[in-house]
């Protein structure tokens, strides 16, 4: 599996394909719930990123997420209950960011869609 790369549009291609391939997403729980961060592009908005590789995720698990872990989430349970729900709590979506952070950062709606164009 390689890594991410700096391109911020095939991290998020790939994203969509490997989740409808293998079925899951993955996110960083910790002691205190999911990770969240505030947005570099959408200022007064948080981002809970999710990654398409567990080893992807687990880079991650470092500095302020240190002690968090990987967490699969189903790929149904993402775009049916976790997309709307973080809709409605007003959060943003990361998609693979690589490591150093940079990423895509997505409104859940919008990921959603994307999701069902490329399923259909």
């Amino acid at each position: 599996m390689s890594a991410l790369g700096d391109d911020l549009d095939e991290n998020y291609s790939r994203f969509i394909t490997d989740a409808a391939d293998t079925g899951c997403v993955w996110g960083l729980e910790g002691p205190d719930g999911w990770a969240l961060c505030d947005s570099e592009t959408f200022p007064q908005s948080q981002v809970m990123p999710f990654w398409s590789q567990p080893e992807f995720a687990e880079s991650h698990c470092v500095d302020e997420w240190q002690g968090h872990q990987v967490v699969a989430v189903s790929t149904e349970e993402f775009l049916d209950d976790w997309l709307p729900g973080m809709h409605d709590d007003q959060l943003l979506v990361g998609i693979n960011w690589n490591d150093e952070l940079a990423g895509q950062e997505v409104e859940p709606l919008d990921l959603l869609e994307d999701f069902e164009s490329a399923l259909d």
